[in-house]
């Protein structure tokens, strides 16, 4: 059983449909990414996912469960966090301060929960005492990673975490990625940078103007050559 499933999900914002009819799955303990230009539906996924917008159509499953058009909170309360595009901190609150935040459904310490976000991100305990906003971009994207991790989620939606910075940073941020899959949260990852998305994913769907037009492996995605014309910036091979 997939412990992420949307099944004919269809979004649409007025006359637009935003995503007609689309399928996708997450297996706990897998990282899957979802890539697509701008405007392809992507973003628009995990909203619809973490309880933003309702859908026109379909359904989202989370463990087994029905939860299209459950309250964000209660989505989060059922184990999915998201990191949204541009991060959303809150800049006049401290590192500290921030990370509480994403612990508001918990009762009791979080001590835990803080000290497993700072192993990830020793940058965070040092900074801990500080704004948010006075934080370089990677150590806000840091801060958002981890403010989403305090809810302790069994999956996590990132949405454009590269987007901004420089790519020693990615890099970083991308290996990390794979250390919060072993600790046993599964991703959804939204991602431009489809190279890093698809070096750390087992899997991949392609989305175009709101329709699934390709998906499978990681690798088998790597080695088609429209994805690596349309986003790794290849020239497709002779007779293509």
């Amino acid at each position: 059983m997939a412990l992420l499933e949307l099944s004919g999900l269809a979004v649409t914002y007025g006359a637009i449909r935003a995503l007609r009819g689309i399928d996708v799955e997450v297996a706990q303990g897998e990282i899957v990414t979802l890539l697509g230009a701008n405007g392809a539906g992507k973003t628009t996924t995990l909203r619809t996912i973490s309880g933003l917008l309702r859908p026109a159509g379909g359904t989202v499953s989370f463990a087994g469960e029905v939860i299209t058009g459950l309250a964000p909170h209660r989505i989060v309360g059922l184990g999915i966090s998201h990191t949204p595009e541009g991060r959303r901190i809150f800049p006049r609150m401290t590192v500290e301060e921030n990370l509480e935040m994403g612990a508001y459904l918990r009762r009791g310490s979080i001590s835990t929960e803080l000290d497993q976000v700072f192993s990830l991100f020793p940058v965070l305990s040092q900074r801990r005492r500080q704004a948010g906003g006075t934080l370089s971009g990677g150590e806000q994207q840091m801060l958002a990673i981890g403010r989403a991790l305090m809810s302790r989620p069994r999956l996590l939606l990132l949405d454009e975490p590269s987007m901004g910075l420089a790519p020693l940073i990615v890099r970083q941020i991308f290996s990390i990625l794979s250390d919060i899959r072993a600790a046993g949260t599964s991703l959804l990852l939204v991602e431009q940078n489809a190279a890093q998305a698809l070096a750390v994913a087992d899997r991949g769907y392609v989305l175009e103007t709101g329709e699934i037009v390709m998906s499978g492996t990681a690798s088998t995605l790597l080695g088609d050559d429209r994805v690596r014309a349309a986003y790794l910036g290849e020239t497709p091979s002779a007779g293509v």
